[in-house]
């Protein structure tokens, strides 16, 4: 047999061994099953047309079981066990920035990680790495480098950098270090008496930087209330919400539970230690990208009612995973259980098969949700996600603004003006001139970005319809009334851009801010502008808890 097969049966074997509430029929089934498979690859192998890579074969077919089962299931190979460190810690050794390939074939420092050892170094958004290690950056793609760029903490790496304001190449020797993300992005004052922390993941010892965060809130003796911020945390590890939820409720409270087919697969974790405060107001934002473990500290504080809820309907993910070892140096990250609120409901989506364009949990009928009830008697449902107390609907950005930040263009634009400007004012305070906006509208409309509006496209779509159909061959001027309905819904580049002038500016200047003041500076920027969050603190005392 293959290395892979062996690999297979092993799953499949590991999996009749531990489950010994299999019978003895679901026992020869398996055995069955791989016995056919043996016999099928053997064929395909010998007899097949074409040459076949069995284990490229095989690979392909133990990810396609896994898929069957839930998204969460996945098989980690040998080539990838590198980076389970980075999976259940959240933190890695290397140097600390986000790095993207230019057309010129060298690798550009987007944005270094505020503390890392990129930082220490002196590299800055906008430097070129032209050779690592001595290798030319011309021949390697963005995750080659990123491999190379990766090392043991303590170990040293040699790059050659073209720096951003001088044009200068310098060679620099930076020592990797342990690179962990602070879990918390900002924290600060929203107004006189309300604080506010930014939540974006929970990473190993990462209740740690929200316990930092609180303290020196606390310390300043103006918090009345606190804004937890979670919306866009994708989750992480679940120790790290039990400690942050200590924080805030009586020691020994029970506040998320699971259950699974093995036994040692169900839990409850309950708070630890001394709170630090369990009466103030809480406020916790929420949106459709709040999962796993945000969507425990949401769901436990709601169902406990010490916490208003807002935002939108949370992601829906309440699968619970453990990391089984396997074979050859394989792991297999593995669904093992649900987790449940303190009332009892399950935050997975029922049907996690059938989800929104952002994966988030669809529509779920209210026939298949089930009522539960907080600590007060207040009515909560399950079926996907936590539904907040208070819904409010985001800020919308249109199709061709979305196509210019996954395009990158704004990201550009603001390493473009770093290199221009030494400093700028806080983020709070950072305003592009009219004079900035020109020039980013003339690089802008020279980069490739899809400027079509929705109504245009639908439009299209319409036209298409009505020419097939024949529907506009007998009407006279049907196609001069076409086109001069197509002038006024088309907008060029530069008309867009002049058209929605202050959400544009607004997404720069919060992209300028991260250049010269980490993801901090960008969030604070951001907070000038957040629409939702503000509307949020005005309603929050219509929630009596």
């Amino acid at each position: 047999m293959s290395r892979k097969l062996l690999l297979f049966a092993a799953m499949l074997s590991a999996a009749v061994c531990t489950d010994r509430s299999w019978g003895q029929s679901d026992r020869f089934d398996t055995g069955k099953y791989l016995e056919i498979q043996s016999a099928m690859l053997r064929a395909i192998n010998d007899q097949y047309v074409d040459t076949v890579r069995l284990d490229d074969l095989l690979e392909t077919g133990i990810n396609a079981m896994l898929a069957s089962l839930d998204p969460y299931t996945v098989f980690i190979p040998e080539e990838d066990e590198e980076n389970l460190d980075m999976l259940t810690t959240g933190s890695y050794g290397g140097v600390g920035a986000i790095i993207q390939k230019l057309p010129t074939g060298e690798i550009l420092i987007s944005e270094p990680y505020e503390g890392s050892a990129a930082v220490k170094c002196g590299l800055q958004p906008g430097d070129r790495i032209i050779a690592i290690d001595g290798k030319s950056t011309d021949s390697l793609s963005v995750s080659q480098s990123s491999e190379m760029m990766r090392g043991r903490p303590g170990t040293v790496l040699n790059m050659d950098i073209v720096k951003v304001r001088t044009g200068d190449t310098v060679s620099i020797d930076l020592v990797r270090e342990r690179i962990h993300i602070n879990d918390v992005v900002y924290y600060g004052m929203l107004d006189d008496s309300t604080g506010y922390i930014r939540i974006g993941g929970f990473t190993l010892d990462g209740h740690k930087d929200v316990g930092n965060a609180l303290d020196t809130l606390r310390k300043n003796g103006r918090m009345k209330r606190l804004v937890m911020d979670l919306r866009y945390n994708g989750g992480g590890l679940l120790k790290e919400a039990v400690d942050i939820l200590s924080f805030f409720l009586p020691e020994g409270t029970e506040v998320v539970s699971a259950k699974g087919k093995h036994r040692n697969s169900s839990f409850s974790h309950r708070t630890a230690g001394a709170p630090v405060d369990t009466v103030m107001p809480m406020l916790v934002m929420v949106n459709s990208s709040s999962a796993s473990s945000s969507e425990i500290i949401a769901g436990a504080l709601q169902d406990l009612d010490r916490a208003v809820i807002a935002g939108n309907r949370t992601y829906g993910k309440g699968l619970v995973q453990s990391i089984r070892p396997l074979a050859y140096n394989t792991s297999l990250k593995l669904t093992t259980a649900k987790y449940y609120t303190p009332s009892g409901r399950c935050v997975q989506a029922i049907d996690y098969t059938h989800r929104n364009a952002d994966g988030s949990a669809g529509a779920v009928p209210d026939s298949l949700k089930k009522t539960f009830h907080t600590s007060k008697g207040r009515p909560v449902y399950d079926g996907g996600g936590i539904t907040p107390d208070i819904d409010i609907e985001a800020q919308y950005y249109s199709r061709p603004i979305i196509s210019l930040i996954y395009s990158g263009i704004l990201s550009d634009f603001a390493i473009e003006y770093y290199s221009g400007h030494e400093s700028v004012p806080s983020p709070s305070e950072l305003t592009l001139t009219d004079e900035d906006y020109e020039d980013f509208i003339k690089f802008a409309s020279g980069k490739e970005f899809d400027s079509r509006t929705e109504s245009e496209i639908e439009m299209e779509n319409v036209l298409k319809a009505f020419r097939r159909e024949g529907l506009g061959d007998d009407i006279e001027g049907a196609d001069e009334a076409i086109e001069a309905l197509k002038d006024r819904l088309s907008l060029s580049k530069e008309e867009f851009l002049r058209a929605n002038r202050d959400i544009i500016r607004h997404l720069l200047e919060d992209e300028i801010a991260i250049k010269y003041y980490f993801q901090r500076g960008g969030t604070e920027s951001a907070l000038r502008w957040d629409t939702q969050l503000q509307e949020a603190v005005e309603k929050w005392d219509t929630v009596k808890l």
